[in-house]
């Protein structure tokens, strides 16, 4: 029975995660994993914060943390469908081209 978790793709990930940072071709893109580790360390300071503080918060201040968090979700989720949309009309493109 092969492990998903085994060694072999456990070294892979670290090999791809280093050519991050070289001249080498990558099979992760340096500014979504760069983007999404910036999100998660947010995303944990915003619940830390409501956790702690949930008692003393007025409503209003729920309200404005509630909207902060729908901003950056639908900010997000626009900027991946931009990222979709930009590479099928690139892919589009080039085929009509090679044709």
């Amino acid at each position: 029975m092969k492990l998903f978790f085994g060694w072999s793709n456990i070294r892979w990930f670290l090999l791809e995660i280093g050519k991050l940072y070289s001249a080498e071709k990558s099979y992760f893109s340096k500014k979504r994993i760069e983007s999404g580790l910036a999100f998660l360390i947010g995303q944990w300071g915003m619940i830390y914060y409501m956790l702690e503080k949930h008692s003393i918060l007025t409503m209003s201040e729920i309200l404005f943390w509630a909207a902060a968090e729908f901003a950056i979700a639908g900010y997000m989720l626009n900027h991946i469908q931009k990222e979709k949309v930009t590479l099928s009309e690139t892919n589009n493109e080039e085929q009509q081209i090679n044709s």
